[in-house]
């Protein structure tokens, strides 16, 4: 088999995968933006996290937010929980590094922010106490998940979001994460500053 045609094939699996998920996946991106924008509304802030690709995904919607999307606009305020590392690894080496990003939230979170965590399993100690955390400091949560969910699924609150892209392949499920993070920058920025003129 030749390069071109893995690459081809590599294509065609994620066309398939997401043709499988669009619609529940683009509804609950829809919903997940909305929240996210009343947050913002209220004067909160977005707190993200994720480990590996979820933690680049979580770095990629704050600069989104913090400078601009596709728009100008004022910068909007994001937090990525993952970008401190004297933060990340005192935290890692005092504590544990499940309260990496918990630790965090409960200094930084108030009841008007969002926590927007990225996880592909669902069972990432440190995203599952991330989730227990902003729950603790009374803010909703919008999670991008994988597979089934995993346990951060189980624990959201009836007012919380969960985004799942429910195929096998880390890597697919990545790439739809990608996807769902550029529609929720569209949908904030269309609710706090209406349609985009040409």
């Amino acid at each position: 088999m030749n390069a071109d045609s893995r690459v081809k094939k590599l294509f065609l699996h994620h066309l398939q995968c997401l043709e499988s998920v669009m619609e529940q996946v683009a509804d609950a991106s829809e919903r997940a933006g909305f929240l996210l924008s009343e947050s913002l509304l209220a004067d909160g802030r977005i707190l993200c996290c994720g480990n590996g690709g979820s933690a680049a995904e979580a770095q990629h919607f704050s600069s989104e937010m913090l400078n601009r999307f596709e728009r100008e606009r004022p910068g909007l305020p994001a937090i990525a929980l993952t970008a401190d590392t004297p933060t990340l690894t005192s935290i890692a080496n005092d504590y544990d590094y499940r309260d990496v990003f918990a630790r965090q939230i409960l200094a930084l979170g108030q009841a008007t922010d969002a926590l927007l965590a990225y996880t592909t399993s669902g069972r990432s100690p440190s995203i599952l106490q991330a989730i227990r955390a902003a729950h603790e400091r009374g803010m909703r949560v919008v999670l991008l998940s994988g597979r089934d969910g995993g346990e951060a699924a189980r624990i959201l609150h009836d007012d919380d979001i969960e985004i799942r892209v429910a195929v096998d392949s880390t890597a697919r499920i990545q790439e739809i994460h990608l996807l769902v993070t550029h529609a929720l920058c569209d949908t904030i920025d269309y609710t706090l500053f209406g349609e985009q003129i040409p």
